[in-house]
């Protein structure tokens, strides 16, 4: 008798090692592939507002803010995954995003046909356009495109950017100034170093309006205008989820609070780089 019941005791404890392992091949435990189970790893470049940097309050802490940063926050929460930022240069965000030490890279980024190899792109989130800039003291230097492409002019863009590929494409006469951030081309743009640039429109209105001696002085045609999330090469299941969760943003209003509030931030106190180098 005993070694009846004992038999049934183990029969059942079979049973029930056997139905756990079937619940754990229904679940996947990294249904997303993420570099970290559970935590979705963002790779930024803060030097980009309004899209990301950080906002300094009264007590002089620092927040990462903008409306990427408002978006990765959205698709973490939609995809129940915990978020993680990991600010760079806007180099490295191109350089581990290919590496796949990162799952995405939210950066202002224009889906770029050349960048297709090293990554996929999601669907547009945002809609902006590209500008040449310049100080409101050589605003009348520049009437057109073609003005900005003489030998004696020094002409400034962010290193590895879509607006590096316009400056070469539109000023290939002029001396192209590479430089790895923003603030960098603004320094220089107020220092008289270079007499103009090449900055995401956005981009560019936010500083125009920080520093008034700056003009946004002429729109740059391109294709693709628009920004769009980077996401890790060949990651199917985590592409549809940040369009859903893009999709949500769109169609729900969320992404135009976003912008709305970034803008907002903007304009106040703020430090555009890494913490770093401040």
């Amino acid at each position: 008798m005993k070694k009846t019941i004992a038999l049934i005791l183990a029969l059942v404890m079979l049973l029930a090692l056997c139905a756990c392992g079937a619940k754990k091949e229904e679940a996947p435990a990294n249904p997303y592939n993420l570099v970290t189970p559970g935590k979705l790893t963002v790779a930024t470049s803060p030097d980009f507002a309004p899209y990301e940097f950080y906002s300094i309050d009264d007590s002089g802490n620092y927040t990462l803010a903008g409306f990427d940063m408002a978006l990765a926050a959205y698709i973490a929460d939609y995809l129940g995954l915990e978020l993680e930022v990991v600010p760079m240069d806007f180099d490295g965000t191109l350089t581990e995003l290919a590496a796949k030490s990162v799952d995405l890279s939210i950066a202002g980024y224009s889906p770029d046909p050349e960048r297709m190899d090293k990554m996929d792109f999601s669907d547009i989130y945002y809609s902006g356009g590209q500008s040449f800039c310049c100080t409101q003291a050589n605003k009348d230097k520049f009437k057109s495109l073609e003005d900005t492409n003489k030998a004696e002019l020094s002409i400034g863009a962010q290193n590895g950017s879509i607006q590096m590929d316009l400056a070469n494409e539109n000023s290939p006469e002029a001396d192209i100034v590479a430089l790895q951030k923003v603030t960098d081309i603004i320094a220089e743009l107020i220092a008289g170093t270079l007499d103009g640039a090449y900055i995401e429109t956005a981009v560019a209105e936010t500083y125009a309006k920080n520093y008034p001696e700056l003009c946004v002085v002429l729109p740059v045609p391109y294709e693709a205008e628009g920004s769009a999330v980077g996401v890790s090469k060949g990651n199917a299941a985590l592409l549809e989820g940040v369009n859903k969760a893009i999709a949500e943003a769109l169609s729900s209003g969320k992404m135009d609070e976003f912008v709305a509030e970034a803008n907002e931030k903007a304009s106040g106190n703020i430090l555009e780089g890494l913490l770093e180098d401040k």
